[in-house]
């Protein structure tokens, strides 16, 4: 009778596919994404692939929403930080300066997770839960108006981030998103006439 062969254990395959698919995204973009690639990337077999998911959608749901969530905890590190809307101020300036903005892997995940869930409904429930679980975060110390111009602002300035030449900032950049935070969320309530 033949030896058998001890089973290799792989405990961590189904997350380091997800790692690896992520990787993919960047390099190749959702449409360059394939189980090959995925299965290459992550160093499994090919057959790994339909065994831990049913298809390519469920994978990149997979991982866009472990994307999402791992941008959504740092955000929401930073504004539970604060202890005042002065504090949450800086977290933003912070938040577009120092954490979204700053990894150009985040940055191309975003993107890519935009521009599916902007073709494909499927994936909005991502995008959707993210910018509702965002605007909480903001909701802790700006009213839910001013929550959503601030979540817009974040977006917006993270997207002429990813577009400008690469580099680091400079204080005057720094200086102009914090002119734009203070310009929604001013010191001091508006009067009323």
């Amino acid at each position: 009778m033949p030896e058998r062969r001890p089973r290799r254990t792989d405990p961590d395959r189904r997350d380091r596919i997800i790692d690896a698919c992520l990787d993919v995204v960047v390099a190749s973009g959702v449409s360059g994404t394939s189980h090959r690639r995925v299965a290459a990337a992550a160093d499994v077999p090919l057959g790994s692939m339909t065994y831990h998911f049913t298809g390519m959608d469920e994978l990149l749901r997979e991982a866009f929403s472990r994307h999402a969530r791992s941008v959504s905890d740092r955000f929401e590190e930073r504004m539970t930080a604060a202890r005042d809307a002065e504090e949450a101020r800086r977290a933003v300036v912070g938040l577009v300066t120092a954490d979204v903005a700053t990894s150009r892997r985040d940055l191309v995940l975003t993107h890519e997770l935009y521009t599916l869930a902007a073709r494909e409904p499927a994936f909005r429930d991502i995008t959707d839960a993210w910018m509702a679980r965002s605007r909480r975060a903001l909701e802790r110390h700006f009213d839910p108006t001013t929550a959503r111009l601030l979540d817009a602002l974040i977006e917006g300035l993270t997207i002429h981030r990813a577009l400008d030449a690469p580099g680091v900032l400079t204080p005057a950049d720094v200086a102009l998103v914090a002119d734009a935070v203070e310009r929604i969320t001013p010191a001091r309530p508006a009067r009323r006439r």
